[in-house]
């Protein structure tokens, strides 16, 4: 490493950010937001996967006051670029777990716009949910993201449902990239 930063200091007259620069192997380090394994294979790095999470995060934050359709617009108008940018990973997989992760943050979002009990209730029957089944999702003392993961809120907000509000798929459209 030293002779290369001598190198590129003394002949090439670069500077280098040494919190940047360093000798390992290619598959601890990242670049351009990408990991690249031993065997060649590209990944997201943990660093851009979780820049990406951190975004949908503040973007499906539950105290942000408006209706869900903006929330998927809002989604819609940085998904499509974050997946042009990374579809060049081998595996599928990823976009799989980010879709279900998005969805059950919508999800949590919708509930918690409910807020209380009986319009949690009357909102999963409107959807089709039994009344019994929708009264034991209401009446439960689960925090909001553990019952965005309930089978009962599953069944009233399925991926079908996602996929009439316009929400963009990255598993559909990796899916339908990698055929």
């Amino acid at each position: 490493m030293d002779s290369v930063k001598q190198f590129l200091a003394t002949r090439l007259k670069l500077r280098i950010n040494e919190t940047k620069s360093a000798v390992a192997l290619v598959s601890e380090r990242q670049f351009l937001g990408y990991r690249i394994g031993l065997n060649g294979w590209l990944s997201v790095s943990d660093d851009s996967l979780k820049r990406m999470k951190d975004k949908v995060r503040q973007l499906t934050k539950g105290n942000r006051g408006v209706s869900l359709e903006w929330v998927i617009n809002s989604l819609n108008v940085y998904l499509p670029g974050w997946f042009q940018y990374f579809s060049k990973t081998t595996g599928i997989s990823l976009f799989r777990d980010m879709d279900s992760w998005i969805r059950r943050r919508l999800r949590c979002y919708r509930l918690k716009q409910r807020k209380r009990r009986w319009p949690i209730a009357t909102y999963l029957m409107k959807l089709g949910v039994s009344t019994q089944n929708a009264w034991r999702l209401a009446m439960s003392d689960r925090s909001w993201w553990r019952k965005s993961h309930n089978p009962i809120i599953n069944t009233a907000m399925p991926n079908e449902w996602f996929e009439a509000l316009g929400l963009f798929s990255l598993y559909g459209k990796a899916r339908a990239l990698k055929a």
